[in-house]
């Protein structure tokens, strides 16, 4: 159905929403057996898109048999096969990049002109797993003429992938291309927030699929609790914060299956005395990712600036925030969107007055915008803050539109404040001397270092923390493999007939 997401914006764009609201299972649409709904609000105008459905662990149970006998053909499907089918995926998705992305924009907040990059990546994700299917290879090893001793890999079966509401779409698609090409089932539990992309992507794809290859079951607490202990469930993976992290890990462990987490950061961006200011305050506001409020995992929140520059920096992204400015997510000429519900608003809001309260001074933003046109959505002004202390906000995760920046002059005191949280996600080095560079990201604790860049992704490099922020890696080879087991094979070989 056409919904226009905001009367109020007229450059706004009309959202072509899923006409179907309940979970995808088997290769059909189902009603929730409890027959909840619970509706899915727009963050940025504060309107209903409808109801969605909010299946529960009946749901889950029926969602992963159908994935369990959908897994049993599809691994039977050849790998050139699979990816074949992976990269008319990846087409479907490119061809509809901007009805995804409007999507996007109207139920999660973020803004239509970047979703549509998110389309393009999850595209591009598609089609980078699609060739490595003959790559899955095992190895001999050597026993002497009589014996043949060999490995081989193989999909794990269903497998069970729980997404944030940062970026639905994207991860929807882009993280269910690895287990699809190892030959797995997915059985996908959207946000509860945003879960409107994933039910039009089932809408768009589903079909070529085998019936339970690919699976949409929206859902809250009670759903990803049941994905994640289900014991027909060979392996489960979540993008999401450590707290959720930590519930499926326990849900996990009854049956010892794997897990695939990517979980919060509070990263560091570094910057030393001979960097170019200038560059710094440009890495310094694009790290935060204000574009979608910061609400991103990989968000340098805490920069630390050399006394040297400190000033002609801070100086610098006081002018260049400027350019974030919120305004509604499905218009084109939007730079920064919404905070996803009120209840992060909420929390966000609450982080801002406690940094007062201890002591951070206010150096931008941290208030509603002014604009009547944006008072019934979730909007907050980008905002930084200079830290002195240890205060929340230079320890806890706040996923909102709130940067801490920091004056060192001792290098080792600054390293220990760097690594003195319980992430390790990301980091990004600013500095022309080589050896700074990479003494210094040998030195932080964190999964992914940039040099002199930030905020990127580069397929084929491994994404993933250390720390509390997750297990495993993502973007890579190495996240295919481990979709898959190995499993030897040992042959005694009979001895020639005289």
């Amino acid at each position: 159905m056409n919904t226009p997401v905001s009367p109020t914006a007229a450059a706004a764009q009309a959202v072509v929403l899923p006409k179907n609201r309940g979970a995808y299972y088997g290769g059909a649409w189902h009603e929730p057996k409890a027959g909840r709904f619970i509706d899915t609000m727009s963050p940025g105008t504060g309107l209903s898109l409808g109801k969605v459905a909010d299946a529960g662990a009946e749901d889950i149970d029926a969602a992963v048999a159908a994935a369990k006998a959908g897994f049993k053909e599809w691994k039977r499907v050849l790998p050139l096969e699979r990816a074949k089918i992976l990269r008319r995926i990846a087409e479907i998705l490119r061809a509809n990049a901007n009805e995804l992305a409007m999507i996007d924009a109207a139920d999660c907040g973020n803004p239509v002109r970047e979703m549509i990059s998110d389309a393009m990546i999850a595209a591009a994700q598609m089609d980078f797993f699609a060739g490595f299917v003959t790559e899955m290879k095992g190895s001999s090893i050597p026993m002497g003429p009589d014996v043949v001793n060999f490995s081989v890999r193989e999909p794990i079966g269903v497998v069970g992938r729980i997404i944030p509401f940062n970026h639905p779409f994207m991860f929807c698609a882009g993280k269910s291309a690895a287990p699809l090409a190892a030959g797995n089932s997915v059985v996908i539990k959207p946000p509860e927030q945003s879960p409107l992309s994933s039910l039009r992507l089932a809408e768009l794809i589903g079909g070529l699929l085998p019936a339970g290859v690919f699976n949409v079951v929206p859902g809250g607490r009670e759903a990803g609790q049941r994905l994640a202990s289900h014991p027909d469930v060979g392996m489960i993976a979540l993008i999401g914060s450590v707290p959720t992290g930590r519930a499926v890990m326990k849900a996990a462990a009854d049956t010892v299956k794997r897990t695939l987490l990517e979980l919060g950061g509070k990263n560091a961006l570094i910057a030393y005395a001979d960097a170019d200011p200038d560059e710094v305050a440009n890495a310094v506001i694009g790290g935060m990712n204000f574009t979608w409020c910061g609400q991103s995992c990989g968000s340098t929140s805490r920069a630390f600036l050399h006394e040297k520059i400190y000033d002609a920096v801070v100086s610098r992204v006081k002018e260049k925030i400027k350019h974030f400015k919120p305004g509604i997510p499905t218009d084109m000429a939007t730079t920064m969107g919404a905070i996803v519900s009120k209840v992060q608003y909420d929390r966000v809001m609450s982080y801002i007055e406690a940094s007062k309260s201890e002591g951070a001074e206010l150096i931008s933003g941290g208030v509603r915008p002014s604009d009547p046109a944006l008072a019934n959505g979730y909007y907050i002004e980008p905002t930084v803050f200079a830290v002195t202390g240890k205060n929340r906000i230079a320890r806890e995760e706040i996923f909102g539109p709130v940067l801490g920046v920091f004056k060192w002059s001792d290098e080792a005191q600054m390293l220990e404040d760097v690594n003195a949280v319980e992430y390790g996600l990301t980091a990004s080095i600013w500095t022309n001397d080589l050896s700074t560079a990479h003494r210094t990201a040998m030195a932080v604790e964190a999964g992914y270092v940039w040099i002199n860049e930030f905020g990127k992704h580069f397929l084929g490099a491994p994404f993933g923390g250390f720390k509390q922020s997750g297990l495993g890696r993502e973007e890579c080879f190495e996240e295919m493999l481990a979709f898959t087991q190995e499993k030897n094979i040992h042959v005694k070989l009979r001895p020639a007939k005289a």
